[in-house]
């Protein structure tokens, strides 16, 4: 049975992302969200489809900066709303404008732009199993299954079952060095933070107003320049009291490296991940990406390469994090072009 258009979960989608760790694919002009990097199509336009089941979501809200509105609307058909942030203030006063436009008892599915779910259907069970406690006044968050020692990811620890597959969150535990990681997972008890958050827009704000009032108060006032830029982990889930977790094994990456996106990409015999004109000869491991000129690599291993039209990338595949070096040496010679 369709659900009632009011009942329905609204999802939140926010696009304010800048993908720095992947330049010089990801730019200011053209981020992370709004490029192919698997071949099916945007990874914005892959999360609006996440949310296609009318029976369960209504129409998607989209946050972002008005330097992209008309990309987002080319690549969400049946967008329910636009909003725009007059800046960028991170994710947690983002949030807030969306609940500001919903009604106290909607509930908000708020989900990054840029990630990539293999397992589409698991994103719906997830997220009716989490309902019942978001419509209660809990804040859910959703977290995937840790599947190696990653130090790059946050962690979500489980406590008490709560209900059928969801549990009390006990902690966050923002990237964890690499012993640490691995005793999580070799524990078992602990998830990765996807930034995936279920919650009526009545208890975010009230908790937004008891744990970040300051920028509870520049968003409700109007004045959303004036406010602290905060993630929502830092400014509400870390001190939030009413906070649960729903585990699910969904194919999560973030890709937020390229590192991550070798790892979700087909690949050849040699391990080689080859996208645009480029040659792998005696190569292994290696993620090869050309937006024009043809790139041959010849008996190297683990590297990245990618080539754009302006900007060469060379990089260990294990390094791959550090490219946002690179971004910030560029910045720092009043390179801004080629961001």
């Amino acid at each position: 049975m369709n659900a009632p258009p009011s009942k329905r979960v609204i999802p939140v989608i926010l696009c304010g992302g800048a993908g720095t760790r992947l330049w010089p694919l990801s730019r200011a002009a053209s981020p992370k969200q709004m490029l192919d990097l698997t071949g099916g199509g945007s990874m914005l336009a892959l999360t609006a489809e996440r949310v296609a089941d009318r029976a369960l979501f209504a129409a998607p809200v989209v946050v972002a900066g008005a330097d992209q509105a008309a990309a987002i609307e080319a690549q969400v058909p049946g967008l329910g709303a636009l909003i725009l942030e007059p800046a960028p203030r991170n994710t947690a006063p983002a949030i807030a404008l969306a609940a500001l436009a919903a009604d106290a008892d909607d509930v908000l599915l708020v989900l990054p732009s840029d990630h990539l779910i293999a397992d589409v259907e698991g994103v719906g069970d997830a997220v009716r199993r989490a309902l019942p406690l978001a419509r209660d006044g809990w804040i859910v968050t959703f977290g995937m299954k840790a599947e190696r020692a990653e130090t790059g990811y946050g962690y979500i620890e489980r406590g008490a079952a709560l209900a059928d597959g969801v549990f009390a969150a006990v902690r966050f535990v923002e990237k964890p060095d690499a012993a640490t990681a691995q005793a999580f997972v070799a524990g078992g008890r602990h998830d990765w933070n996807a930034g995936i958050f279920l919650m009526r827009a009545g208890t975010y704000l009230e908790a937004l107003e008891a744990h970040a009032p300051r920028i509870f108060e520049a968003v409700t006032k109007g004045a959303f320049t004036d406010s602290p830029a905060q993630s929502i982990d830092y400014a509400v889930m870390e001190k939030a009291e009413r906070v649960a977790v729903v585990p699910a094994a969904i194919g999560w990456s973030d890709i937020g490296s390229f590192e991550a996106l070798h790892l979700v990409s087909e690949k050849d015999g040699d391990g080689n991940v080859v996208a645009g004109p480029g040659l792998a000869i005696g190569a292994h491991g290696c993620l090869i990406r050309s937006d024009g000129p043809m790139v041959a690599a010849i008996g190297v291993e683990d590297l990245v390469i990618v080539a754009t039209k302006d900007a060469v990338l060379v990089v260990p595949r294990a390094e791959s994090q550090r490219v946002k070096e690179a971004v910030e040496a560029l910045k720092a010679r009043g390179l801004d072009a080629l961001l």
